[in-house]
């Protein structure tokens, strides 16, 4: 796919995927929105497939591959999500996955790996050492590389999960999602474009990782470098497919404490009795840190995973 995914191509991967991921539910807390301000409601993407939205982008893609493409197989560098969920759609279409993790990759995301059959290769804990692995292990495979992001064909089917949304949710005047490298948020803000426009797209990140804040706010794309947060699947730089869809289409993007991040994700363990994982929960601290920017408005949330260490709960010392 040569351009931004459009309407049409949405609805597309949406039918492309139907059969092999999760129509999540939407779910509220009159509790949540008592201590909010405001009408929350979730797209619990932590019920999905490999536990986290990555599924449906990775389905989308490995589903887009024409037969001669997929028989070698395809290969990522992802730190967790994308890798699972590749493994996955892999395992479907009976192709081989090649998974290259950092070391410190959390071990509930490299079980996740294994258990869908994915082949990890281990690398140091840096972008650069990501990327030289992955070369390699290209050349050995000559398997595809299905970016973590930064592929349009990932694009649109994460933007489905803001098409069910906005079906099952109704109006909305805000649709706030995490961003990363930006494949979850750029999808969300097309669809919400195409199909709500008078809904506006905020972005939360954290403010131990905010080159994306910067990048937008600056008109200039910033890596990520030295990122220090627990909302580990936040980790990465915007991509060069992301950054400009961004930036057409995402109305405000506010950074979240640690701290905030934190009560964010008991809140809604406790509330609404479903886990999330650190990076599901920034949005959520978004709203609790700035409730008058959202008081009174009828708002969507992407939950984005729910793949924890159950070992690493963070408010447990």
């Amino acid at each position: 796919m040569k351009n931004p995914p459009d309407l049409n191509t949405i609805i597309q991967a949406a039918n492309r995927i139907k059969s092999f991921v999760h129509r999540t539910p939407v779910l509220s807390s009159e509790k949540i929105n008592e201590i909010a301000g405001a009408n929350l409601v979730f797209k619990c993407e932590n019920f999905q497939k490999a536990g986290a939205f990555k599924s449906r982008g990775a389905v989308n893609a490995v589903f887009s591959l024409p037969e001669r493409e997929i028989v070698k197989g395809v290969c990522t560098h992802s730190s967790g999500n994308h890798a699972a969920a590749l493994s996955r759609a892999a395992k479907l279409r009976n192709a081989g996955a090649y998974i290259v993790m950092p070391e410190n990759s959390s071990k509930v995301k490299i079980a996740a790996v294994k258990n869908y059959g994915g082949i990890i290769t281990f690398c140091e804990p840096t972008l650069a050492s990501r990327e030289s692995t992955l070369e390699k292990i290209k050349t050995q495979t000559c398997a595809i590389e299905i970016h973590p992001y930064n592929n349009y064909n990932i694009i649109a089917g994460q933007a489905t999960a803001t098409l069910e949304l906005i079906e099952d949710a109704g109006p909305l005047d805000m649709i706030i999602a995490p961003v990363g490298g930006g494949g979850l948020l750029s999808g969300t803000s097309l669809a919400t474009y195409y199909l709500s426009p008078g809904t506006r797209v905020v972005a939360a990140e954290p403010s131990g990782a905010d080159d994306a804040y910067r990048s937008y706010y600056c008109k200039q794309l910033f890596p990520s470098t030295n990122p220090k947060t627990i909302a580990d699947g936040l980790l990465t730089s915007l991509g060069s497919l992301t950054y400009p869809i961004i930036l057409d289409h995402v109305h405000r993007i506010i950074t979240v404490s640690e701290e905030g991040i934190i009560s964010a994700m008991r809140l809604i363990w406790e509330r609404m009795k479903i886990i999330i994982e650190p990076s599901s929960a920034v949005p959520f601290a978004a709203i609790l840190e700035n409730k008058a920017d959202f008081s009174g408005k009828k708002i969507g949330i992407i939950l984005s995973g729910g793949n924890i260490d159950l070992d690493k709960i963070p408010w447990i010392k």
